[in-house]
C-alpha cells in the first residue's frame, strides 16, 4: 500500500528508492512541516488546496474545519472517505505537529497549540483493533 510505505518512511522505516519519492535514508519526520511534506502533500498537494480527478481530495488551505483541533486529529486517526486511518502508522507527536502546522499555515490562523496529549486522549477513544 503506497500510503503505508510513505508513512513508514516518515517514521524512519525506509523502504528504499521507489515510485512516490520520500526519504530513503531512514530520516524521521520530526516537525509538522516535514510530516506534511512527506505524507500529506502527496494527496492534499504542496499548497494544501487538494484536488480532484479520480477522487476528491479536500483542501486543507483556509479550512474552517481546522478551528477545532480535535477534527483533524480524528480524521488522521480514524480516516475519512478515501483517506485511510494513520493510527499506529505515525506517532502522536508527529500527528500533533502536523495538525499544529496545518492550523497555522495555508491561510489557517488557529494558533492554539496541539499537544501529543491531545492526540493520545483521542486515540484512547478509538475502538480496539482486531489484529
Amino acid at each position: 500500500m503506497v500510503l503505508a510505505g510513505i508513512a513508514s518512511q516518515a517514521i524512519g522505516q525506509s523502504s528504499g528508492d521507489g515510485p512516490g519519492g520520500g526519504p530513503t535514508d531512514g530520516s524521521i519526520a520530526s516537525s509538522g512541516e516535514q510530516v506534511y511534506q512527506q505524507i500529506c502533500q502527496a494527496c492534499h498537494m504542496p499548497d494544501a488546496k487538494g484536488g480532484s480527478g479520480a477522487g476528491n481530495i479536500p483542501a486543507l488551505a483556509a479550512n474552517p474545519n481546522l478551528k477545532d483541533a480535535s477534527y483533524p486529529i480524528n480524521v488522521i486517526l480514524r480516516g475519512k472517505g478515501g483517506m485511510p486511518s494513520f493510527a499506529g502508522m505515525i506517532e502522536p507527536d508527529q500527528i500533533a505537529g502536523v495538525v499544529g502546522y496545518l492550523r497555522t499555515h495555508f491561510g489557517n490562523n488557529y494558533a492554539e497549540p496541539v499537544t501529543e496529549e491531545d492526540v493520545k486522549k483521542i486515540a484512547a477513544s478509538l475502538p480496539a483493533s482486531d489484529e
